[in-house]
């Protein structure tokens, strides 16, 4: 597969089939996020694999209440109706959960991670994979709560949960935006 098509063809899946993956593929993905650029070459990840469906499930319940609790302003309202419903499962019964943390905190530790998260989905794809980036699930997950669910010191920062599976259906392309340009000089 060609490094463009994989941009371009990659989408979010929220539909998974309950295969569990291998460890072989979980580490090869994982591989593949600790190829991405990080500042000052600092590699400030750390990774936390989960595939045990009745913990996902618990998370999952778990991270709700956080959202529903705290109620980010900038949460779409038609989000606070998808975690308020019981059926809804922020993981999207996914096998795997895999989260990128930051050891500890420094000025690009988002992005360094973000760079990981990316090159982690790409590579599931390539792959024959489906992933989802699940931003309702980081705020919960970053609490002491979710950090000791995890497994991870209170000073990591979790950054971005990825849940990763065979994908029931692939979603068609949505439209994209004309991107903003600016030619200077």
């Amino acid at each position: 597969m060609e490094l463009m098509d994989a941009i371009f063809e990659r989408r979010s899946v929220r539909d998974y089939r309950t295969d569990p993956l291998p460890r072989e593929t979980v580490a090869r993905l994982i591989e593949a996020a600790i190829h991405a650029p990080s500042a000052v070459n600092q590699q400030p990840w750390s990774f936390s694999v989960v595939r045990d469906p009745r913990l996902l499930d618990r998370m999952s319940h778990d991270a709700k209440a956080h959202m529903l609790n705290i109620r980010p302003a900038a949460l779409p309202a038609h989000l606070y109706e998808s975690l308020a419903n019981p059926d809804f499962h922020v993981f999207y019964h996914a096998p795997v959960l895999i989260v990128i943390s930051a050891i500890e905190r420094g000025p690009w530790i988002a992005e360094d991670c973000a760079l990981a998260a990316e090159n982690l989905m790409l590579a599931a794809y390539g792959m024959g994979l489906g992933s989802c980036w699940i931003g309702l699930a980081q705020p919960w997950l970053d609490t002491p709560n979710g950090k000791e669910t995890l497994g991870v010191p209170v000073s990591h920062v979790v950054v971005a949960p990825i849940i990763v599976g065979v994908p029931n259906a692939t979603p068609p392309a949505v439209p994209r935006k004309d991107p903003e340009i600016r030619w200077v000089g």
